[in-house]
Formats: structure tokens, C-alpha cells, sequence
């Protein structure tokens, strides 16, 4: 059974700093995209970043050069370092994991208070 395990969501002033962690289990990552999502009220989800098994990187716009993403293959984890959060920025997030199936974890959410 495949389970992904979303932690480091809360509340943060905006410039301020939160680390988000996915831990999967049941399955092996090293070979499957892995990424962040967000959905705020009212708003479809999107990609925030998305990470290759080649370790490219890709993220939406709004978040780029403010927030990094990263795999560990070994741990079974992905991360998102979030900086510079903006009110803009509130949302639950999602982990993802895409392989031959695509898994997704439970959300936490991020508050940015202006």
C-alpha cells in the first residue's frame, strides 16, 4: 500500500520561511516524478514544482527563485523550501508522486498572514 506522509505546514508571516516534507512508503521513488501541489479556496489546483527522476526541476512562475525543490530517493522524501511566502501563497498543499500510477497525501496547509 502506497502512502505519502505531508508534514512542515503552519502559519508564517509574509517574507518568512516554511519547510514542507513528503515521506512515501510502498513504494520505490527513484524512478517517478515527484511534486508539490497547492489549491487555494475557491482555485483550481496547480503545480508548484516538480521534480524529474533526473532531478530536473520545474516550477509555476509566481514561485520561482522564491521556493526550491528537492528528492531524496533514498529516504523516499521530497521537499519544498519555501522563502519570501507571500499572502498569495495560502493554500493546502499536496504532495505527488507519478510513476506508473499516480499517488497524491492528504494536503497540509500554508497561511501567510500580511
Amino acid at each position: 500500500q502506497v502512502r505519502l506522509v505531508e508534514s512542515g505546514g503552519g502559519l508564517v508571516q509574509a517574507g518568512g520561511s516554511l519547510r514542507l516534507s513528503c515521506a512515501a512508503s510502498g513504494i520505490i521513488v527513484s524512478g517517478a516524478h515527484m511534486g508539490w501541489y497547492r489549491q487555494a479556496p475557491g482555485k483550481q489546483r496547480e503545480l508548484v514544482a516538480r521534480i524529474a527522476p533526473t532531478g530536473t526541476t520545474t516550477y509555476e512562475d509566481s514561485v520561482k527563485g522564491r521556493f526550491t525543490i528537492s528528492r531524496d530517493n533514498a529516504r523516499g522524501t521530497v521537499t519544498l523550501q519555501m522563502d519570501g511566502l507571500e499572502p498569495e501563497d495560502t493554500a493546502v498543499y499536496y504532495c505527488n508522486i507519478w510513476g506508473q500510477n499516480i499517488y497524491w497525501g492528504q494536503g497540509t496547509q500554508v497561511t501567510v498572514s500580511s
